[in-house]
């Protein structure tokens, strides 16, 4: 019988989805749970799995195209009878984008497409390509029984530009996914290229352009991610009434206390940063500041105050900018912290942020020092009552004990929605925050 699979709910009021790449084709024999597609939502780009096993009949989108929810994407034709109406149990199940597919039948893992063989090309054997992965064969040669490496737009992309081949970076990394670090890795550890990286030409000047009577300008479609992001600003600018103060800290004894971790073997290999102690000062600092872990509910006619700390961390991606969350973040320790932050961002940075990760947070922090800058205006996330920017550290003359000395100095920007949070609360909040990074002992005080 022929079954269609149509786009099932994204959830999380996500109504379409982009094609990024189809990783089968018309004719392929596919098993249950198996990859079929990676889709692009307005939140993040996520594996599609297959809800049936047998043979793709037919794609019914093509890669770049955007498809609506509930929209034919693929049919498969599988066995069994003609069904009258669509099958109650392949409903059941069906993936949708927020989880991980239907239950298999079998412990035996998910098949991937291999390769296809293009004609005439010689074989090379797997054990030669392990042992020596670099000069096996020529990158033509190796197609034929190498499986499609698993890897993200992104990291194909770098690895394009680097002009490197993701199967020879497979052969080193094993059966998971390849990340950006390990195509900068094999080349640090002196992977070949297999073609000259490409090179960017250089972009003609304004005077050239002028003289020649042309006027150059790129074009490039407002979707996915940015799409999201905009839409999401754009509400939230004009919805809430944002308030924004600026408090500049001595953080000279927290760079000190972090030193000493680094210098301490127990938690050298830890890699604790200033942001992971701005978390912990944040959530303990929303213990004392209800107004700034809430939301306003225009429907209900209610202010929603949460008891837990959903921690949103904003992460600039190539494909924009998204704020994934540490749940429960007020349980952690600061070594938790750190590790939860460190995780988002490496999962953000590869493109596989999920829309569950994404979804609800209480309240975020934008770390803008790692850009240099000192302070800023965030804008709040549809549905929190407060975000802090982090601003970046730096050495500069400061009042100190009756005197000017040079000392570690950072900016905090905090801004609420003043329908919840009254320029009091604000500055306590902000009070507190900077008590901890001034003197972290003070966190043993605070509740």
């Amino acid at each position: 019988m022929i079954a269609e699979f149509r786009l099932p709910d994204l959830g999380e009021g996500l109504t379409e989805a982009e094609v990024v790449q189809w990783l089968v084709a018309p004719g392929d024999e596919v098993a249950l749970n198996q990859t079929l597609a990676e889709v692009e939502t307005a939140k993040a780009v996520v594996e599609l799995p297959s809800p049936y096993e047998g043979t793709v009949s037919t794609l019914h989108a093509e890669a770049g195209e955007t498809v609506a929810v509930g929209s034919p994407l693929i049919a498969f034709d599988v066995a069994g009878e003609e069904p009258t109406a669509a099958p109650a149990a392949a409903e059941k199940a069906q993936p949708n984008l927020v989880g991980y597919g239907a239950a298999p039948t079998s412990g035996a893992r998910a098949a991937r497409r291999a390769r296809r063989a293009r004609p005439n090309a010689p074989t090379v054997d797997a054990a030669v390509l392990q042992a020596a992965p670099h000069d096996a064969a020529p990158a033509a040669t190796l197609d034929p029984v190498v499986e499609r490496p698993r890897s993200t737009p992104p990291v194909r992309a770098h690895a394009k530009r680097l002009g490197v081949d993701l199967v020879l970076v497979a052969a080193e990394v094993g059966d998971r996914p390849i990340t950006r670090r390990d195509v900068d890795d094999y080349v640090a550890r002196g992977g070949r290229p297999v073609r000259e990286p490409e090179t960017v030409p250089a972009p003609t000047p304004a005077v050239a352009d002028l003289l020649s009577g042309e006027r150059r300008e790129t074009r490039i479609p407002i979707r996915g991610v940015r799409k999201h992001t905009a839409a999401a600003m754009v509400q939230s600018a004009f919805t809430a009434p944002h308030v924004t103060v600026f408090h500049s800290v001595d953080v000279t004894a927290t760079m000190e206390f972090l030193a000493s971790l680094r210098e301490d073997r127990a938690y050298a290999d830890l890699r604790i940063g200033p942001l992971a102690v701005v978390a912990k000062a944040v959530c303990l600092a929303l213990g004392r500041a209800p107004g700034l872990n809430a939301r306003w509910d225009e429907e209900a006619g209610e202010i929603v105050q949460y008891g837990y700390v959903d921690l949103g961390i904003a992460a600039a991606t190539e494909r924009g900018l998204i704020v994934p969350n540490l749940r429960d973040a007020e349980r952690m320790t600061l070594v938790e912290l750190s590790a939860g932050i460190r995780a988002l961002a490496e999962t953000a940075r590869s493109g596989r942020t999920s829309p569950a990760e994404l979804a609800g947070g209480t309240f975020s922090i934008s770390n803008i020092g790692v850009f240099g800058v000192d302070a800023g205006t965030p804008i709040l996330p549809p549905g929190q009552s407060g975000i802090l920017a982090v601003g970046a550290v730096r050495r500069q003359p400061w009042e100190h004990q009756g005197g000017i000395a040079l000392r570690d100095v950072m900016t905090l920007s905090l801004s609420f929605d003043h329908r919840l949070v009254d320029g009091a609360e604000g500055a306590r909040f902000l009070k507190d925050v900077a008590d901890v990074l001034e003197e972290p002992g003070r966190a043993m005080l605070l509740r």
